[in-house]
């Protein structure tokens, strides 16, 4: 095994150019041993870069770039590594927009996952009441200006500690772009940038602070557009095929499926195109679907169901239909070891405490939420429960996990209760709120990173666990298939 490690290593580094440069969980947790002391000094080395951190991810929050259009987002977290020692590789996997950063050498690697691209529509100021910056636009609704921040200062922390100690290893930082939707990491795992890694780490901003095991959706995506024949919609309809028809006729369908599929499946849809005005037939129409379930090769199947639909859509109304996949990716795949561990350290870490003018801005945040917040004002000051969750989201994190052991965490960026994908969570995201629960998840990987380097034994736990979840018979195959990265996703 360690002669394919190697091997797998050197091939990792040459295709960036930069050759040369369970039961477990109980016994890993971290305690008052030399391993928790160890770490500290890396975790206090994340505090020098509190203001760099905080300027960066303000500036990319003031960017809000979507999928793929990443342009200073990017360049901005990859300019703060460079400057920090690492050897930065950009445009990797035909992604623009896309980097991996080296720092230091030898064995083991540590890989950190950095996001940064925003959502569309949800543009909004840092004030508790609906108030977009620029109406229409983009906003950072996800947090992922603040995912980026966080790993790219944790990384460089951890990179310090490590030259410090004369400790062999490297640490990278891999800036992903378009999760939403998107699936960067799915590229860069397609082109195997991961295959020398030991270990993965990520986080993502929420309203809890969280490290338990967990899962997604696998998750297919795909454009569906109609074509018909444009007519007089009043003096000659008959000369004309409704391409609308077509896309309502295939959205009746799926939405008749949904009695008939597993209870944990999610079909979502919008039509993008319906025509251009009531008195001509629609020549063309397009509806976008994401199909989701907890297991890969029942979204497929779903997926192709949807699919027959749609040709049964373009047969009964007279058009043609043609698809392009735009997106797949497959569930996390839980590591017990790894989420133990992570766990342990965010709860010596704690929460995060907010101040008087910080819990007042909560307050006016969750008056505006719909119903009962889930979780309640005070909340963010804990750690929840250590339990395995099942998560209806999806990312592209999933395909990394299923190519190398990675663990992952929550931090509370955003009031108890605020839903992801809002413009409350881009309020909260763009203050201090979100500032604390920046630094909060920076040190916490901090923290787990040192731990691996200094004890072997929790990434030999974690290779084992991977193997034994991914099965001896598991052979990777991206759900997206060939296509090339679609950077004009958002169109």
């Amino acid at each position: 095994m360690a002669g394919v490690r190697k091997c797998c290593r050197q091939s990792a580094l040459a295709l960036l150019g930069l050759a040369g440069a369970s039961a477990l969980g109980a016994e890993l947790a971290p305690d008052d041993t030399a391993v928790a002391r160890g770490a500290a000094p890396a975790v206090e080395r994340v505090e020098g870069y509190r203001q760099r951190a905080i300027a960066m991810a303000d500036d990319i929050w003031g960017f809000a770039e979507l999928g793929y259009q990443e342009e200073r987002s990017a360049e901005r977290l990859a300019d703060f590594l460079q400057a920090q020692g690492f050897a930065v590789v950009r445009g990797v996997a035909d992604m623009p927009t896309a980097f991996v950063a080296v720092r230091g050498t030898g064995s083991p690697v540590i890989a950190v996952l950095a996001e940064f691209d925003a959502l569309p529509g949800l543009s909004q100021a840092a004030q508790p009441e609906r108030m977009p910056r620029t109406p229409g636009g983009a906003g950072h609704a996800c947090g992922h200006h603040l995912f980026g921040s966080a790993s790219a200062v944790a990384a460089a922390a951890l990179a310090d500690w490590l030259a410090a100690t004369g400790r062999p290893g490297e640490v990278r930082v891999y800036g992903a772009p378009a999760e939403e939707g998107g699936s960067g990491k799915v590229y860069m795992t397609r082109a195997g940038l991961f295959d020398d890694v030991d270990v993965a780490l990520h986080w993502h901003p929420s309203d809890r602070n969280d490290a338990s095991a967990s899962s997604s959706t696998a998750n297919k995506s795909a454009r569906f557009r109609f074509q018909g024949r444009a007519a007089h919609a009043a003096s000659a309809p008959a000369q004309g095929r409704s391409a609308l028809d077509g896309v309502e006729a295939m959205n009746f369908m799926v939405n008749l499926m949904r009695e008939h599929v597993p209870s944990d499946a999610r079909m979502h849809y919008v039509i993008t195109e319906g025509g251009a005005a009531p008195n001509i037939v629609p020549e063309t129409a397009e509806v976008y679907y994401y199909v989701r379930h907890p297991r890969v090769e029942v979204a497929a199947a779903l997926f192709e169901r949807v699919v027959a639909a749609a040709e049964a859509a373009a047969l009964g109304t007279g058009t043609a239909m043609s698809y392009e996949v735009m997106h797949g990716n497959y569930p996390v795949l839980r590591n017990d070891a790894l989420a133990q561990l992570i766990d342990g350290h965010l709860r010596a870490l704690g929460g995060v405490a907010y101040t008087p003018a910080e819990r007042a801005f909560a307050e006016a945040i969750r008056e505006t939420l719909v119903g009962p917040p889930r979780r309640a004002l005070g909340s963010e000051a804990e750690v929840q429960p250590f339990e395995f969750k099942q998560g209806m989201g999806s990312t592209d994190v999933g395909d990394v996990s299923w190519n190398v052991p990675t663990g992952g965490f929550r931090t509370a960026t955003w009031p108890p209760g605020t839903p992801a994908h809002s413009w409350q969570a881009v309020a909260a995201g763009g203050m201090s709120i979100g500032h604390k629960g920046m630094m909060l998840a920076a040190r916490a990987i901090a923290a787990t990173g040192a731990a691996l380097f200094l004890e072997p034994r929790h990434i030999e736990a974690a290779r084992a666990e991977f193997e034994r979840r991914r099965g001896a018979d598991f052979e990777y195959a991206p759900l997206l298939g060939d296509r090339a990265p679609p950077l004009d996703y958002r169109r």
